[in-house]
């Protein structure tokens, strides 16, 4: 399934639109990850058990993203927003779009 920012998708023809898709994904906070978290923003550098959680929830989201387009019959995602938030210590991904089919 093609998944784009974009409103349209280049070299392609959308011949119907099915509707509005959205994907989210709520992950907890993990007490020892949060511990080494704090360690590695003291001394500096990335926090990498924080950016796997992220990458984590993204793909999460996108999945199901495209799993609800698919439901009500598109084969591409235009149109795509990724918003982040922190909602009681739990990091949210949401990921919505426009269902569509291509030619």
């Amino acid at each position: 399934m093609i998944v784009t920012t974009t409103p349209t998708v280049e070299g392609h023809t959308i011949t119907a639109y099915q509707g509005v898709v959205v994907g989210e994904a709520i992950l907890g906070a993990n007490v020892f990850r949060d511990i080494f978290a704090g360690i590695t923003d003291i001394i500096g550098g990335r926090s990498g058990a924080y950016e796997a959680s992220l990458r984590e929830a993204r793909e999460t989201a996108f999945s199901e993203l495209e799993d609800r387009g698919r439901a009500i019959g598109g084969n591409a995602i235009v149109g795509v927003d990724i918003d982040y938030e922190v909602v009681n210590n739990m990091l949210m991904v949401s990921v919505s779009g426009t269902a569509v089919t291509l030619s």
